[in-house]
């Protein structure tokens, strides 16, 4: 019997289907080891579910989105997670995950937790200023929950942010279902101690969550990053502009006649977002053409 499903988790060789209700244990067919693909995490997917011998993942959907660290695929939504104090906001950290997103196709949505300590609406105003959606929450009070709650219904999203911000707790406020502490819920998306470091969705508010030890990873390593090339197309703000500058060579750092320099002068585009952009792309440039 055929049935279609998501992966929601691979390990030692299995693969675990959702199709329904159902979850059901898989292995892949050999023609896909032949062909060098290899199922992910998010994969959409066709399984047969055999009686007498084991479930085989038959056919593997065409991925809207791919993310090579952690592999997982047919993401839709990052939530780049930042705290407004302890630690405080690294908006370059911010921008360079909604770049990596946009590159991607993938919609980028910023979230600033622990708002009943310090108010972060003057953050949020950077990326709702250039069409990214941002939040102010609070895990403790429940600020800000229920309006962020809508956006995971019929989405793959992912949870991307540095240690501390408060994405284990936010985790578990969004969802009370899960029922656990923030240390329990750590251990259940792979950052324990002594837990298998792999990808896995969880269930919440209608859609699917990815947090694993790998969205930590994109923070600070060059496991993803943006071709310098299209870095501009990936600063959204910057599209009425490009292609408009004195300069075809212009790189939008410090050209004469650069329109992007000039929307920044008249604050149509935030100082903050093209200082990130400039050191964003200090850093591709230094990337080695082998990566």
């Amino acid at each position: 019997m055929n049935k279609e499903g998501i992966i929601l988790k691979g390990i030692g060789g299995f693969y675990y289907v959702k199709c329904d209700d159902d979850v059901y244990e898989c292995k892949a067919k050999g023609i896909f080891r032949m062909e060098g693909i290899k199922p992910l995490t998010g994969d959409k997917v066709t399984i047969s579910v055999n009686e007498n011998t084991e479930n085989t993942i038959d056919v593997i959907h065409e991925r809207s989105t791919v993310m090579t660290r952690p592999p997982v695929a047919n993401i839709d939504k990052l939530f780049i997670i930042s705290s407004t104090i302890e630690p405080r906001p690294a908006l370059l950290i911010i921008d360079k995950l909604t770049a990596i997103a946009v590159d991607k196709g993938i919609e980028p949505i910023v979230i600033f937790t622990k708002c009943d300590k310090a108010n972060g609406e003057r953050y949020a105003d950077i990326y709702r200023k250039v069409n990214i959606k941002a939040f102010c929450v609070s895990s403790k009070t429940g600020e800000g929950i229920d309006a962020l709650k809508s956006e995971f219904a019929g989405h793959i999203s992912a949870f991307a942010g540095n240690t501390g911000v408060g994405k284990s707790s936010l985790l578990n406020a969004i969802e009370p279902s899960l029922n656990l502490s923030t240390a329990e819920i750590s251990d259940a998306l792979g950052r324990g101690k002594h837990t298998t470091r792999h990808s896995e969705l969880f269930e919440i508010c209608g859609g699917y969550v990815a947090d694993t030890p790998g969205f930590a990873s994109i923070v600070s390593e060059d496991s993803e990053y943006v071709d310098k090339e299209n870095l501009p197309f990936a600063f959204k703000e910057f599209a009425p502009y490009l292609g408009k500058c004195k300069y075809s060579t212009c790189r939008h750092v410090m050209d004469q006649g650069c329109k992007i320099i000039e929307a920044v002068e008249l604050g149509e585009i935030p100082v903050s977002r093209h200082e990130s952009y400039k050191m964003l792309l200090e850093q591709a440039e230094q990337v080695k053409t082998w990566r």
